[in-house]
Formats: C-alpha cells, structure tokens, sequence
C-alpha cells in the first residue's frame, strides 16, 4: 500500500512537471512574441472582459550588422600623456563618448577602446544612425574639463574700437574665403581643399561633404542657393552667413520629410500648461472650441484667431503655425494634423495647452539636397561682448588638474571627491574661490554641470572635495570623467563606414532563415532516427529556443551576426546531449534493462560526457568574453547562454517527458524506443 502511495506521488510530480514544463513554454513565447499575444488578450479582454494584463512590448536589441547604423573609428593621441596615464585617460573619452551617445537617445549604442601595440583607438558602434556625418558630429572633439563661477558682468554693447576691429577682421575673412573658392576655381579638387581649410570639424574631415539638408536649416540662404542649382554647381561667391562664409558645391537631391503649413485657434482654460490668461473652465473652453470650429472657414480663419484665440501674439499672426514637420509638435496635436487632407479644418484637438482647432493649409514632401561646404567663420558679436550665459568661464581648467580620486569622509564615512591641482591651478583656484565665498563654483565637463557645490571658505592648498552624496559606483564614474578632462586626449577620425538598415534587414532574414532551416532539418532528423524519444526532444528543442530567446531579450543582450551564429550553434549543442541520452538509452535496452531502467540509466550514464562537453565550451566562451573583440564577445554570450539552457533542456524537460510517457508502454522497450536499433537485435 505505502509502495502504490509512493508510486501516485511520485506520478502526481511528474504530471506537475508536465504543466511546469508547457507553462514554461506558453511564458516564454509570450516574452518574445507580445505583440501577437496582446492581440489575443485584447480580443479576449473585449469578448469576457477578464481584465487579463497586457504584456510589456520590447524588442530584441539588434546590433550594428542587423540593424543598420554607424561604425566610426577613433584614434587617441596620448604622445604627450605619460604612459602610465594612458588606459585611464582613454577610459576616460570612451566614457565621455558613451554620455554624449545616450544623452541624444541612440538604442544601445556600443562604445569600446582598444589598443595595438602603442596605438589607443576608441570604437564607436551606433545601431540606428544612418546619417555617418549626424553622427561624427553627435561625438564632436576632445571632452574639455572646465569651472565656471556665476556670472555677474551687465549686458553692453559693442564699442566703437571692437566695431572696427570686427569689421577689419571680418573683412580678411571675406578675402581668405574668395581666395578660397578661386583655388577651386582653378581646378583644386574640393575634397582636397576643404580637407585643408574647412573651419567646420565635420566638413574638414569629411572633404567638405556635410549630407543632406532640408529647409529646416538654420541659415535659409544656403537651402535657397541649393534649391537653385545643379548637380556639380560651386557657388559663385562665398555666401555670407551669420556665423561666417560658406563655399558650396551641391550633390544629388532627395526626397525629404512631409512638411505641414497650418494655423490654429488656442482655446486654453484654467490649468492648463502655459495659460496665464485663462477665461475659461476646461468644459466652456472645449464648448467654445467647438462653437469656432463650426464657424470657421478658410477665408474667416486668421480673423477668428485674431478675435478668440489665448495664444500670445494671435491677435498679430492670425493663428499662423508657419511650416513644421515631425517631431516638431505635441504629439496629440502631430497626430490630428498629419492624418488630415490638405485645405481641411479640424477639431476640437486637445493637448496640454487646450483645445485647438486647426486649419491644414498644405503639404507637401520637402526636397533635400546634398552639400558640401568650405567654412570659414567670421567674428561676431557674441564672440567678443561677454557672456551672458548664468556661468562664466573662469581660468582654471582641466589642464591644472593633476588629478581625481575617490576617498571617504574619515569622520562620517561620507564617498567624495578629492581634486588636487598643479602650482598654477592651486594658485587659480585659490583666487576664484576667495572671491565666490558662499557662491556657487559649478564644474563642467563636455559643456553640462557635473557639479556646482556651494564655496564655504577659500582654499589655498591648491586641493578640493566635492561632496553630493554619492555611492561608489557614481563616484568612480565622476572621477573618471574629472581624469578625462584633467588628461585631455585629443582623438582623430580615422576611419568610418555606415551599414544600411536594408543590408542589415537582409543579413538579418537570411540568419533567421538559415537558423529556422537547419532547426527543421535537426527536427526531421531527431523524429526519424530516434522515433518517440526524438519527438520528445523536438518538443525540448522549441522549449529551449523559445527560453533562451527570451532570457537573450530579458538580459538585453545585443544580437550581431556573430551572436546569431552563437545561438544557432548551441542548438547543435542541445541536440547533442539528447543524442547522447538517446544512445546510452538503446545501449541499455540492447542490453536486456527494462524500460524504466534503461531511461534512468541513459541520463545517468550520459551525463558524464554531456557536462564534459559543455563546460569546456563554457570555458572557452569565458576566455573570448574576457578577451575577444566585440563580435567575438557576441558570439561567445549568446553560445553560453544557450550551452546552460540546453544543459537544463536535456537533463530536466527530457528526462521529466520521458519519465511521462514510459508508462504507457510495457517493461521492454519496443521500435518506437529503439529508433534505428532493430528490436531483433534484444
């Protein structure tokens, strides 16, 4: 009796396994496909009304091979960096680098260093940023360490004495710019020239070309002169420019973005963002919206704004919005225009400001031309009168900073950071912080304030603290960026290459399509060489692929080709433990066990050799983790990841299937058991 109780126990675990292991799946696949999921959920949720929860939609974080992207090359000139200071400071522009990358919403972006021999390079891989130039100018020049104290000075104006200065200077800019364009003139390559003397980082490296622009640009000259030229055409004289002196020679033409020209009617209400002259509750603001929108034809339009609408200034503009593209609007307002007809007026539309009724006047698909530029800058006002920016520049820089280290408050056990300067910053610091006692000294590394601790007394030892209750990890980190700035390393471009979204979709379809192959293939094989235990780990084999896929999508790991090529390798892994267990199974059968028996004894004895094989593997993917290039790395997570979830598949989904099933057959095993081992041969 106690042996039967036994036995239902023990039957009554695996049947939960049974439920554990398909819960496990239908889990797993929800994870990697949740926007097929949510489409069930929502049906069902609108059929039942379960309230049943909505999966979180995330995409898999492809790579620069598969999405499409930049790939830019930077080399490090440590020449006049002592060689002890070298890593560090390298470190420190791939970190300064990293921010500036996250800061403008690149996805998973990949920033690494490297070095050959004496040479420090600084890898920069953006998946998404298609534009090569776009991105050299996101990353931009050597990081600048600064400290800035408030600013004080009063606004003024030129003097005469700047006036003639600026006008002279100005004047020597215009002839250095035409003498310019006449060496191009005269049959120098413009590549070659802007190379030379292009006062435009971007320009100078690219050989003058600067991509495509809109008529968003900022100057509307440079557009126009584009828009009235040919393909090839230079400009016959510099164009003059706020900033400076422009040679141009125009590329090819594109189609751009939709451009929208509209005007609208503000109704805002009390609490509404940015109403200072609200007249009206939110309900009486929407009823007088609508009243207008009845009332509201083309040619009444701009008098209606004039009259009624709580923008500022539509009294003078009659409501006009101008010329906008995507991204420019809120997005209910982006929505509502966009997906009306040119000449339609619509509305009420609200946003955080109110009800809009709006009138879209014209669309049209903007042309976009390729340039290339010669810039040579003028001096401006704004370059000579001071600042009036909150901070103003002081002295003292990156350049006197000897160095940055985390150490801890002795007293309150408090991380801050220790800065010690040379004589001359010791001698400059002392000064600003003798004249700012009780202000505010702020610390900008890469033009934004990582730091502005209040003055408390002067200092004149030439040493700081920065306090700011930070953990180890942010103090680390602050320091590093305080090393990069007091360790300026300046970097050049020295090669760059952008990956199509189209050559990354293809590399992408035809990896999914070679790894669903060859699993079909594995499948087919396993189901008519292995006959019933090969069905068994066909069905081990979906369970894996789905889990892996989504604990790959969960870590966030970045799929490349090479992580591909990982996956579908460990595949041939996890097949291969099933192999072996299905050997060791006939082995056992050939030899007279029963049943039970020789399952037990299979997984037993096969184990052995299964975690021999993968823990060599694994090894070996530590080692290229460790020590490999990024597509190595790639290739190494994504096989270890997939050799321990093969290892769990085989051993534990397997063994609890077949375990399942050996029941429903008689003590000896037959031909669905034996596969390619003729029951004969017993």
């Amino acid at each position: 009796m106690a042996r039967h109780t036994i036995k239902q126990q023990l039957r009554s675990k695996i049947r939960w396994g049974i439920v554990g292991i398909f819960a496990l799946l239908f889990l797993s696949l929800a994870y990697d496909m949740p926007t097929q999921f949510n489409r069930v959920i929502h049906t069902i949720n609108n059929t039942v009304a379960l309230g049943l929860p909505i999966i979180p939609e995330k995409d898999f974080a492809l790579g620069l091979d598969l999405q499409g992207g930049a790939h830019l090359i930077y080399e490090a000139d440590t020449a006049d960096i002592d060689p002890s200071d070298r890593p560090v400071a390298v470190e420190g522009v791939r970190d300064v680098i990293e921010r500036r990358v996250n800061g403008i919403g690149v996805g998973e972006p990949n920033v690494q260093t490297s070095k050959e021999g004496d040479t420090y390079r600084v890898l920069v891989e953006l998946p998404g940023v298609t534009d090569v130039h776009a991105a050299i100018a996101m990353i931009g020049e050597t990081p600048i360490l600064e400290f800035r104290e408030e600013n004080t000075v009063p606004p003024r104006e030129l003097t005469v004495e700047e006036q003639k200065s600026m006008e002279a200077y100005n004047t020597d800019v215009k002839k250095r710019a035409t003498d310019i364009l006449a060496r191009v003139t005269a049959g120098e390559v413009f590549e070659a020239v802007a190379k030379d003397t292009s006062e435009d980082t971007q320009s100078s490296i690219n050989g003058g070309d600067i991509g495509f622009i809109g008529s968003n640009v900022v100057f509307p000259e440079i557009y126009n002169w584009a828009a009235s030229a040919s393909e090839g055409d230079i400009t016959a004289r510099p164009i003059e420019t706020a900033t400076g002196f422009e040679i141009l020679k125009r590329g090819g033409e594109r189609g751009g973005e939709v451009e929208v020209t509209a005007s609208h009617i503000l109704i805002c209400y009390l609490g509404a963002q940015d109403c200072t002259n609200a007249l009206y509750t939110k309900d009486e603001a929407r009823a007088k919206a609508e009243e207008l929108y009845l009332e509201a034809t083309a040619n009444n339009f701009a008098d209606l704004a004039k009259q009624h609408s709580t923008e500022p200034g539509a009294d003078g503009t009659g409501g006009s919005l101008g010329t906008f593209r995507k991204g420019q609007m809120v997005p209910a307002f982006e929505e509502a225009i966009f997906s009306a007809q040119a000449g339609e007026i619509i509305g009420p539309v609200e946003t955080e400001f109110g009800f809009h009724v709006i009138y879209k006047q014209s669309e049209e698909e903007a042309v976009e031309y390729q340039l290339s530029r010669i810039f040579v800058a003028k001096q401006t006002p704004e370059s000579i009168l001071p600042s009036q920016d909150p901070w103003m520049l002081t002295a003292l820089s990156g350049k006197q900073l000897e160095r940055a280290e985390v150490v801890t408050d002795q007293q309150t056990g408090q991380i801050q950071i220790s800065l010690v300067f040379d004589s001359e910053g010791g001698a400059l610091f002392k000064d600003i912080t003798e004249r700012n006692i009780g202000k505010q000294v702020a610390i900008f590394l890469d033009g934004s304030v990582i730091s502005a601790p209040v003055v408390q007394q002067a200092i004149t030892d030439g040493r700081a603290v920065i306090t700011g209750g930070f953990d180890l990890a942010e103090a680390r980190l602050l320091s590093q960026r305080l090393n990069a700035g007091a360790l300026p390393v300046p970097v050049n471009l020295v090669s760059q290459q952008t990956v199509g979204p189209t050559l990354g979709a293809a590399s992408l379809d035809a990896s999914l399509r070679a790894g669903l192959i060859g699993m079909i293939l594995v499948m087919v094989f396993m189901i008519i060489y292995y006959r019933l235990p090969g069905c068994i780990s066909v069905i081990s084999l979906v369970i894996y692929t789905a889990l892996t896929l989504a604990l790959l999508k969960r870590i966030g790991v970045t799929l490349t080709l090479a992580g591909i090529a990982g996956f579908i390798l460990s595949i041939g892994m996890a097949v291969d433990a099933n192999v072996l267990i299905f050997e060791r199974l006939k082995e056992e059968l050939k030899d007279g066990k029963s049943l039970k028996s020789a399952v037990e004894e299979g997984f037993v004895r096969a184990w052995t050799s299964i975690r021999d094989g993968n823990v060599s593997t694994l090894l070996t993917c530590a080692l290229l983790m460790f020590f490999g290039s990024s597509f190595v790395k790639g290739f190494a997570i994504t096989l270890g990841i997939g050799i321990l979830v093969s290892m769990f598949s085989a051993i534990t989904i397997t063994r609890i299937m077949l375990r399942f099933v050996v029941p429903w057959f008689k003590e000896q095993g037959n031909i669905l058991f034996l596969g390619a081992q003729k029951s004969s041969e017993l």
